[in-house]
């Protein structure tokens, strides 16, 4: 996969929107089953071992689909997306984390998320 642009970015995060939030809202409903079909765990609304795998088999699916759109996953709770960049001639990720309103952040590659800045 090539470099995004940072507008590039921003329409591919528009793009996936619907995907992250299916995403998200699959997240939470796969931990509450997994909580439910453990020996003793607690019955949930959402079904059993059918719907638990179900979720999971979805969940692969809708990560394949970001992952094939070259953005890269670096976490999943919270979920946390780079995108691969350049600015200025250096190499970078753009990088968008759960609950963060608009692709607003970038770090350099070699920092990873504990360098990340707000974009120019």
């Amino acid at each position: 996969m090539g470099l995004f642009t940072v507008a590039e970015a921003r329409a591919e995060l528009a793009r996936l929107r619907p995907v992250i939030d299916e995403v998200i809202a699959l997240r939470a409903d796969a931990a509450e089953l997994a909580l439910s079909v453990r020996p003793g765990g607690v019955p949930t609304e959402l079904g059993g071992l059918a719907e638990f795998k179900a979720a999971q088999a979805r969940l692969d699916e809708l990560i394949t689909e970001i992952q094939q759109s070259g953005v890269e996953i670096k976490g999943f709770a919270p979920l946390l997306l780079d995108f691969p960049a350049d600015l200025d001639d250096v190499p970078v990720l753009l990088c968008w984390l759960e609950g963060d309103e608009e692709l607003g952040w970038y770090h350099r590659q070699d920092l990873g998320f504990a360098g990340r800045r707000r974009l120019p």
